[in-house]
């Protein structure tokens, strides 16, 4: 970008709506209430014999390290583990509430862990609807059932938008800035770096 080409003439909705001097405690935490009051988002991973992407609806089933990292449910004989063992850096969870219109987009590294200790932690009865109970005193969707994985989101950076106002207040204010040919600040728009996430993660270490 040259120095006669501004933020704000490139991308005037982001210069107007990005909130620069949070602090690092606030964005997390917020992000962290963001999430687990949404709950289901969209896991995005590369294909593992392609370079196609596949999203995948999936729910939260917890968060380690402060809230850096996200954890969910999998089937270690599913499509979304596999991509996620050979391509474990092209991840990406997205979180919608479509009430307020606010929005999460975190991307980072994926981990496929397996060990009893964490299955049992982060353990769910509901896994029995997702993986059935196969009748052979094994595959019965209980936390010995050599299926349950878990995946570990490590968030490398992230975006978290927070809408200023409800529904109707945001129409006002953008009808108000379509009037005068302007970009109005609906949102706010705050953005999370690898160095920050790192620093986070390491004061809150699990």
């Amino acid at each position: 970008m040259s120095s006669s080409t501004s933020v704000s003439s490139v991308d005037p909705y982001k210069a107007k709506n990005i909130e620069p001097n949070v602090q690092l405690k606030d964005k997390i935490e917020d992000l962290v209430k963001f999430i687990k009051d949404t709950k289901y988002g969209m896991l995005t991973t590369m294909a593992s014999d392609s370079e196609l992407l596949t999203s995948r609806a999936m729910a939260l089933a917890g968060t380690e390290n402060g809230g850096a990292d996200l954890i969910f449910h999998t089937n270690l004989l599913s499509g979304k583990t596999m991509d996620l063992t050979v391509h474990p850096k092209e991840t990406n969870m997205s979180f919608l509430d479509v009430l307020s219109g606010g929005w999460a987009s975190i991307s980072g590294t994926a981990t496929i862990l397996a060990g009893r200790e964490i299955i049992e932690k982060f353990y769910s009865p509901a896994l029995k609807v997702w993986l059935g109970d196969l009748g052979d005193g094994v595959h019965d969707g209980s936390p010995s059932d050599p299926r349950i994985g878990v995946i570990k989101v490590e968030a490398k950076s992230v975006v978290h938008v927070l809408p200023r106002k409800g529904l109707v207040g945001r129409a006002v204010d953008a009808g108000k800035a379509i009037a005068k040919g302007d970009v109005p600040p609906i949102n706010k728009i705050r953005e999370l770096s690898t160095e920050e996430l790192a620093n986070w993660r390491q004061s809150h270490k699990e």
